[in-house]
């Protein structure tokens, strides 16, 4: 069942949302070539904590960590561990907040030191693309508009879309409906979910170098590129409103 939230609720998804922006920032700033992705996980988890929040991927379903941290080829639910950020990778960075019953939701792909020119396009063509899925969103709107929109500004440069793994609709629960892909494929855009006012997604552009297939490695979690090319994520949670979307995950 898909809910639409009231104006309290939004303000404590808005508290949640500025939580994870908060861990986000933090995690730009501390990433660094020799850093490991525990070491990044225990800061990232120390931020959420300091806030009042409590972070969302710790246990849930089993996961092991409290942020999701991929790397190079990695698409998403990477485990932190004891791997060294080196320069010129890039890392994918999730982060998942509850706060007083609500979540909030976002991810960035950040280089580590001085990146290639084809991994800026990378990253650029992903961020455009969430972009264009919030321009997107309204009251009124087809939820299926937003996913041809982010389709549409990766097939335009190239890129592969990552269909396998999709957005979803997030507030009490970290996971609602509706799904939100980021391809159209044989779905009718008339037919698909009515955006209205209140309802809360998580967008969330998976963008890869190569094509968009993908499989999950033997720890039953971390997502990779089937052909190793490296890969971008960008994911905010957004409020549709009858004007446009309001992003909740803002610092």
């Amino acid at each position: 069942m898909i809910t639409v939230k009231s104006p309290r609720e939004l303000e404590i998804m808005r508290a949640a949302g500025r939580m994870v922006a908060n861990a986000l920032h933090e995690a730009e700033v501390t990433i660094k070539p020799g850093l490991t992705t525990a070491a990044l996980d225990r800061r990232i988890d120390e931020v959420i904590r300091a806030q009042g929040g409590r972070p969302a991927f710790k246990g849930y379903r089993g996961f092991p960590a409290s942020i999701c941290v991929s790397v190079n080829e990695e698409v998403v639910h990477g485990i932190p561990g004891g791997r060294r950020l080196r320069e010129g990778d890039i890392v994918s960075v999730d982060v998942g907040v509850e706060y007083r019953g609500y979540f909030g939701d976002a991810a960035s792909t950040f280089s580590v030191g001085p990146a290639s020119a084809e991994t800026l396009r990378l990253l650029d063509v992903c961020r455009q693309s969430l972009e264009r899925g919030i321009q997107t969103v309204a009251a009124g709107v087809r939820l299926l508009a937003v996913s041809a929109a982010i389709e549409a500004a990766v097939r335009e440069a190239g890129l592969g879309v990552v269909e396998k793994f999709v957005g979803h609709g997030i507030g009490r629960k970290l996971h609602e409906e509706p799904q939100v892909p980021n391809f159209v494929g044989d779905a009718s855009i008339e037919r698909s979910v009515l955006l209205k006012a209140g309802m809360t997604l998580a967008i969330e552009p998976m963008v890869n170098a190569g094509t968009g297939d993908v499989e999950v490695l033997d720890n039953g979690w971390t997502v990779v590129t089937r052909d190793r090319k490296w890969s971008a994520h960008f994911e905010h949670t957004v409020a549709v409103t009858e004007g446009g979307a309001q992003i909740l995950t803002l610092p």
